[in-house]
């Protein structure tokens, strides 16, 4: 557990100018090598990455585990990313490793102290590791191959429930929010249903920031905008304007209802994409 105190401590401190002293962290290298680390209680090593992922700077909280050894022992999902290149054209900072501190580090800014908006972030892009080799620095399909690890180690972990099916979403569904203005309307609605957005706005608020930060976390795009946000809240507010009653005011019934209803809300899904359209090509 000290190690994942001092490594939370850093996350903490880190804009202060905190660096973990050399004779501490030889003192935690050797404390992994002895395997201190290897058997500690699931729910502790839970405890303090929640605390540390809702620092002001959590990606201190990886570099420090990673250079004493322990990021590979305990989250040997995340360590895989590290030294996995991406395009360079939409990734300046190359390696995934970086690009997940820099995310993270986005998330802090953007949902301060939110650990599930970091936790989502932490394992948006497990599956780049996952990548064949022959099709890097290319990454195509990483969002359903991340799945499977995020499940893995939010089971070892017992991250609660909530944090792991958010996460799960934003992991299958952060270039569907990237392309958002791409996007079918009925798409749209099939991912605003996945998110539970129109019974859970603050939901959808949680995916979003999430999205926001892995769009800004790149060297050089801190601070871009992310209009898919306000496209997707407005997109939410009217597929929810749209209302049951009217069509049992007609007489339908049933699956009648659900399929009319559906249906009004693409429709509106439609205007609203048709208007965006336009509001785009009048700037």
């Amino acid at each position: 557990m000290r190690v994942l105190r001092v490594a939370r401590f850093a996350a903490r401190f880190a804009p202060l100018g905190f660096a973990v002293a050399a004779e501490t962290m030889a003192l935690m290298r050797q404390m992994v090598r002895e395997g201190e680390v290897d058997h500690l209680v699931p729910e502790r090593v839970w405890a303090e990455t929640r605390k540390a992922l809702a620092e002001p700077q959590p990606s201190a909280f990886l570099r420090v585990l990673r250079e004493c050894g322990a990021l590979a022992v305990l989250f040997p999902e995340v360590d895989a990313v590290y030294g996995v290149p991406q395009r360079a054209e939409f990734h300046p900072e190359i390696d995934t490793g970086a690009h997940l501190e820099l995310v993270l580090d986005a998330a802090a800014a953007i949902a301060p102290g939110n650990d599930v908006v970091g936790f989502c972030a932490l394992v948006h892009d497990l599956g780049k590791a996952l990548t064949p080799a022959d099709e890097l620095p290319r990454h195509i399909g990483h969002e359903h191959r991340g799945v499977a690890p995020l499940r893995a180690l939010a089971a070892r972990l017992k991250v609660p429930t909530e944090h792991a099916a958010l996460a799960e979403q934003v992991c299958r569904e952060h270039l569907n929010a990237h392309r958002a203005f791409e996007l079918k309307p009925a798409t749209v609605l099939k991912l605003l249903g996945a998110l539970d957005a129109l019974r859970r706005p603050a939901r959808l608020e949680l995916f979003l920031a999430a999205c926001e930060a892995d769009k800004r976390g790149r060297l050089g795009h801190a601070q871009d905008a992310y209009p898919q946000a306000a496209y997707m809240r407005a997109a939410r507010a009217a597929a929810a304007a749209v209302d049951a009653a009217a069509f049992v005011a007609q007489g339908l019934s049933g699956v009648a209802i659900g399929k009319a209803l559906e249906a009004a809300r693409i429709d509106a899904l439609q205007q609203l994409k048709t208007a965006q359209a336009q509001a785009s090509a009048g700037g």
